[in-house]
């Protein structure tokens, strides 16, 4: 198996769209957390904080993104759309292979979500934690619907640069060690164990906002775990079959699915 080198041009061009997804997300972070920085007395001004954490966001996603970059060029991972345009080849049927699928896995991912928290998980939460939510605006509960489209750019650039570039290519790459085929590939059974790892973490990263909610049962981290790991899933077998613009759309789809369209 052939590996590639390095291409500096894609690092750069990542890194400013995980800024870029850094900052839009602020809208919707700070109304889900609107009534707990009102109650905090912060050491510097808001403005500051929130400038301080961006550029702390920028040196993570550098880190993530050069060794993610590293890994998935010696496993045969990658965004095969950008490496393409970036060569001046033609990508036209490239990003066509991936609008029907990509599309198609995010929306209904989303949908599962949806079914299975409103069928499963919603009325034992209701009657578990209903009380504590009734303090809260719905702001808190359900941000606006502008701030969940800017919210769905964080979710589809940088959680897939953490979860499937960074975490899962890295995870495969180790898997390789344990099991490749005959031209030095890894197996698809390495490919779908380190898909479910990543998408759990996924699931449980989503557990510092869950936790400003209610607190962290273990039904409340179930939940975390099926429910995200669902998109999870979904984004890495999309990583793993047609590159992350592939995962990346996808994750976008749900995202607008569950931030925009229920917020109508």
């Amino acid at each position: 198996m052939i590996v590639k080198p390095f291409n500096w041009k894609i690092f750069f061009i990542l890194l400013a769209a995980s800024v870029f997804g850094v900052v839009a997300v602020l809208p919707y972070s700070l109304a889900l957390q609107g009534s707990r920085l009102a109650s905090l007395q912060l050491p510097i001004p808001l403005w500051l904080l929130i400038t301080l954490q961006v550029l702390q966001n920028a040196v993570l996603f550098a880190v993530v993104i050069a060794v993610g970059l590293l890994a998935a060029n010696r496993v045969g991972l990658g965004l095969p759309i950008l490496e393409g345009w970036l060569e001046k080849q033609p990508v036209g049927d490239k990003i066509k292979s991936i609008l029907l699928p990509g599309i198609l896995i995010g929306v209904i991912g989303s949908v599962l979500v949806i079914v299975i928290d409103l069928l499963v998980f919603s009325p034992v939460l209701a009657a578990e934690f209903g009380g504590l939510f009734k303090g809260l605006d719905q702001e808190q509960l359900q941000p606006a619907a502008w701030k969940g489209l800017l919210a769905s750019f964080y979710g589809g650039i940088d959680e897939e640069l953490l979860l499937r570039l960074g975490l899962m290519s890295v995870l495969v790459w180790l898997g390789r060690f344990v099991s490749k085929t005959a031209d030095g590939r890894p197996t698809q059974a390495v490919i779908w164990t380190a898909n479910i790892l990543a998408a759990v973490l996924f699931g449980l990263g989503h557990l510092p906002a869950t936790a400003v909610l209610m607190p962290l049962t273990p039904l409340v981290i179930t939940r975390a775990v099926v429910l995200n790991g669902i998109v999870g899933v979904g984004a890495g077998y999309l990583y793993a079959r047609r590159g992350l613009e592939a995962a990346i759309l996808s994750h976008f789809s749900a995202d607008i699915v569950l931030h925009v369209l229920l917020a109508l």
